[in-house]
């Protein structure tokens, strides 16, 4: 079987380091996560369910940016300093997923340059990804209609 998304960005090696940080852990349908501008000391990588990402919206309700489901990383704020979040997260359905300490896997990366780099790099295109999908969803609310596309 083919790994994907975090565990496919990895080496066998990096990958079991990385596991050895994990526990699992649950949320119930409708259970926040983490809030925009909360501590990031923590992230996820989800095995079962789905998670919403969300954005706060002055005024409304908050925007649901991305949804996550089965192998997605759950929060990218707590590799970038100042190590806040900047989204929100609710679960969508019963959530499964390995919990990882961000301070210590911080720690593992300073020990080793090879996985800090694998993972960064593997983070950076998450964040690319979120960023082009808050962009749009954004466009979808709130530009007139007839905007144009996103480049």
């Amino acid at each position: 079987m083919a790994r994907t998304g975090v565990f496919g960005a990895l080496s066998k090696e990096h990958r079991e380091q990385l596991m050895a940080l994990a526990h699992e852990v649950s949320f119930a349908v409708g259970e926040r996560i983490f809030d925009e501008g909360g501590e990031a000391d923590h992230f996820w990588i989800i095995h079962t369910g789905t998670v919403a990402l969300d954005l706060r919206v002055p005024g409304q309700r908050p925007a649901v940016i991305e949804t996550l489901g089965a192998g997605k990383l759950l929060g990218w704020s707590w590799l970038v300093p100042p190590h806040r979040w900047h989204l929100g997260a609710e679960a969508d359905s019963p959530v499964r997923a390995y919990e990882f300490d961000a301070a210590a896997v911080r720690e593992m990366c300073a020990k080793d340059p090879g996985l800090d780099h694998e993972l960064c790099a593997y983070v950076s295109g998450v964040l690319a990804r979120r960023l082009r999908s808050a962009r749009m969803r954004l466009l979808d609310l709130y530009a007139p209609h007839g905007a144009g596309e996103v480049p």
